[in-house]
């Protein structure tokens, strides 16, 4: 523990992380953690899985004082983040603090109950303004104030929130940034609320000379029966299947389940118990390998030991690309990122190789089985056979595909033109306000505005 202790941690907190077994600080811990106990603006860049966490909740353990009011306040971007922050930070306090999570999808009433006597708050933009505008959380005691994975905040249309979540809170206070990328967005903000900040960042956590990327260009008829086919003879321990839609990963699941390859899905649909249950039986290794899910898991969750991710459907922003793979290949073991296109992959597929810097090698397509599909029923999980289309391409998944070329761009994710007002089909998750219910924004570079209180619910 001598690094550690080199970083200006008291004797307490050293038997803690003695405890939960920490030896060595991460490169972003060793840079950050004394910037943070000096009580210094840090901005920070680090992939998810860094072990970012530490670096600020070092500071928030050595340095509020426990009065039953909230004095650092934590924003996030998904649900999950906010429950494993919070988490985190109990962990590292021993108890010292009452540390709460608070985000959408959960009922308020009871979290306003939790959150008496707070010292620490974990939240989502949404749900935290929704406290906050109904006059049931007070930030004006606030001294620390930790914006994390921000960039992702930015991504998920919450840059209003945020902006007037930073209003409320003491202008005498540390603040804290971290961050996977830069952009004009996250510049904007800082010159505005972070003065004066130590910058500090990592290389990329993921070691690409250990990652292996392949892609398959496939016609939609033989989309899933290659993903199965991959599944079986590739030598895999935890494997996480990347959709673009909700329906794309219920769809994956049911078919994968019904042809008795165990998986369950993630995606902003399922109720948070369920969804953190998954995670932790993924993560317990209980005999559930395999998680479909959308972009909600791309980044934030602490998911170790993956070796294989599979696009299923390629995402439409390149950097989320980068995320998804960097679930793999970490802490010196090897991966393996498989992407399976379509004709209807292709744009977001060219756009990725034109912006990332990836080497991704094309394999050529082996002999597969026809396998027939089953509708995921939306009552009871269960599904009949039938030849139904694969949600994510709109054509069948049985019969021949139109030629090549055709587009298919004016169909939502079911085959189906979308109903009006109905556009969530066709959203990605990772753009889904994560802790409201219904509403749905878009980025903004407008911090602070205020909106009418209707927005609110």
């Amino acid at each position: 523990m001598e690094k550690f202790r080199k970083l200006g941690l008291s004797e307490g907190v050293l038997k803690i992380l003695e405890g939960m077994g920490f030896d060595t600080p991460s490169e972003i811990q060793e840079k950050a953690i004394p910037y943070a106990l000096e009580g210094r603006n840090v901005l920070g860049t680090s992939m998810t899985g860094s072990g970012k966490t530490l670096a600020f909740a070092s500071a928030i353990i050595e340095r509020i004082v426990p009065t039953k009011v909230v004095k650092a306040l934590v924003l996030v971007p998904t649900r999950e983040l906010a429950e494993q922050v919070a988490e985190s930070i109990k962990k590292f306090s021993k108890g010292n603090l009452k540390v709460v999570a608070v985000y959408g999808g959960v009922n308020m009433h009871n979290q306003i109950k939790q959150m008496r006597g707070a010292d620490v708050l974990v939240g989502t933009p949404g749900r935290t303004l929704d406290h906050l505008s109904h006059k049931i959380l007070r930030l004006n005691k606030v001294e620390i104030l930790v914006l994390d994975e921000f960039d992702r905040m930015l991504d998920m249309g919450f840059s209003r929130d945020v902006g007037e979540i930073i209003e409320a809170c003491p202008q005498e206070r540390q603040t804290m940034l971290f961050s996977a990328t830069d952009s004009q967005d996250i510049d904007y903000l800082v010159k505005r609320y972070v003065p004066n900040p130590v910058r500090v960042s990592v290389e990329q956590y993921v070691d690409h000379t250990k990652l292996e990327q392949v892609y398959y260009d496939v016609t939609s008829t033989l989309k899933f029966p290659l993903l199965v086919h991959l599944l079986k003879e590739e030598k895999s321990q935890l494997v996480m299947i990347f959709c673009s839609t909700r329906r794309s990963a219920d769809f994956v699941v049911a078919n994968l389940n019904h042809i008795g390859i165990k998986s369950k899905a993630i995606h902003g649909g399922l109720e948070q118990k369920k969804r953190i249950n998954v995670i932790n039986e993924f993560n317990a290794g209980s005999g559930l390998n395999i998680l479909v899910c959308t972009d909600v898991a791309a980044r934030g969750l602490d998911i170790k030991g993956v070796t294989h991710i599979y696009n299923y459907d390629l995402p439409s922003i390149s950097k989320d690309y980068i995320h998804r793979i960097g679930r793999t290949a970490r802490a010196g073991k090897e991966g393996k990122a498989i992407n399976i296109l379509t004709s209807r992959d292709r744009e977001n597929f060219s756009n990725i190789l034109n912006r990332e810097e990836v080497e991704i090698k094309n394999v050529e397509m082996p002999q597969v089985e026809k396998i027939e599909v089953v509708n995921p029923s939306r009552d009871s999980g269960r599904g009949s056979p039938s030849r139904n289309r694969d949600p994510s391409r709109g054509r069948s998944s049985i019969r021949r595909t139109s030629p090549r070329g055709r587009s298919d761009s004016r169909r939502n994710s079911s085959g189906r033109s979308s109903p009006r007002g109905r556009s969530d089909s066709r959203r990605s998750d990772s753009r889904r306000d994560d802790s409201r219910s219904d509403s749905r924004r878009s980025p903004q570079r407008s911090f602070g505005r205020k909106r009418p209180m209707s927005n609110y619910h």
